[in-house]
């Protein structure tokens, strides 16, 4: 196997090794420091920002559990991944895009066209107000045009409900006597 190796894999072999030890000196330096900087501390009581437990919960989590076990002094392992689930994964668990449940609100626009046009057309009905917004390009339901106009108290036909209506008229001439012409 010696055999097989060219120069160049013993060269990518030594400056990995080099790399990797330089690196470990480099975790062994800043552990020492840690350590020095929290017996500075003392027993007082360390105070994280939500920012900084937020970096410190995403570096770790890198880690995983068990090195992060070795690793950190400020807080416990258990304590960085906790912050993790908290700050982290619960900023990205999409609730805010969630729909709530049930049919989605008309439109506050629409509303307010629809009772405009209610208010400045008095003799108009539930299917010409829904006409009208649809030549608007507005969408909506004859019901959904009653039950809104229902929820503001406006009585969309006011004018043409006072007098007597078409068909009442005509049954009222039909059932009065007649009376003889001839004579």
């Amino acid at each position: 196997m010696l055999n097989n190796l060219r120069p160049w894999h013993v060269l990518l072999v030594t400056l990995s090794g080099w790399v990797n030890q330089h690196q470990q000196h480099v975790i062994d330096y800043l552990q020492e420091e840690n350590r020095v900087l929290r017996e500075q501390l003392g027993r007082r009581r360390l105070r994280l920002t939500d920012q900084q437990r937020r970096r410190l919960a995403a570096k770790g989590k890198l880690l995983g559990r068990k090195a992060l076990g070795q690793v950190a002094t400020i807080v416990t392992a258990d304590t960085i991944l906790a912050w993790h689930r908290r700050l982290i994964d619960k900023k990205w668990d999409f609730s805010s895009r969630k729909r709530k449940p049930g049919r989605p609100r008309v439109m506050s626009e629409i509303t307010e066209r629809l009772i405009m046009m209610a208010r400045e057309n008095s003799g108009w009905g539930y299917t010409r107000i829904q006409g009208a917004l649809e030549n608007l390009g507005h969408r909506v339901s004859r019901t959904t045009v009653a039950n809104i106009l229902k929820a503001h108290r406006i009585d969309p036909g006011s004018r043409r409900r006072r007098g007597m209506s078409w068909t009442n008229t005509v049954w009222g001439l039909l059932s009065a006597p007649m009376r003889n012409t001839w004579g």
